[in-house]
């Protein structure tokens, strides 16, 4: 079982893998979030895929059947990152078929060592309770801040 990083044939499967783990995370999605979730993303892959977004997979066979992606975006340096660069990782998803064989433990593992060749400074990610051992083991720890996170976010119909 190799880890391979996605290329641009690969973009329905990370679309569709995108789709699942939504519909997981949140319990379903409504038919208009879907649709414009599924209208959107091949889009986004196709201007993002392997300049700032990197998507490593598992396949088997010709199908994708765990990915996780690393979103690397430069930031001004300070000294919780020297250099800049960050990554955040999203979308860690393996198909319920294939879950409990590794699969999740060595992407992650191919992602470190990604992470760690382009130089990032930090990889950030927000850990379900099913996944909080997974990334522990893989090195990741809990973020102490005196920050509060937070967010705006713009509402608009749909």
């Amino acid at each position: 079982m190799n880890v391979d990083t996605a290329a641009m044939d690969d973009v329905a499967a990370l679309v569709d893998m995108r789709l699942q783990f939504l519909r997981e995370d949140m319990g379903g999605l409504d038919a208009p979030a879907e649709e414009a979730v599924r209208r959107g993303l091949p889009g986004y892959f196709r201007a993002h895929l392997g300049r700032d977004l990197f998507a490593y997979v598992i396949r088997e066979g010709r199908s994708i059947v765990s990915c996780a992606f690393l979103l690397i975006v430069e930031k001004p340096m300070s000294p919780a990152f020297p250099n800049g660069k960050t990554g955040t990782v999203l979308n860690v998803y393996t198909r319920p078929s294939h879950r409990r064989r590794g699969f999740a433990r060595r992407i992650m593992a191919a992602l470190t060592d990604a992470a760690r060749a382009m130089d990032l400074s930090v990889i950030e990610l927000k850990a379900t309770e099913d996944g909080y051992p997974l990334y522990r083991k893989a090195g990741f720890h809990d973020d102490r801040s005196k920050y509060r996170p937070m967010r705006w976010e713009n509402r608009y119909e749909r």
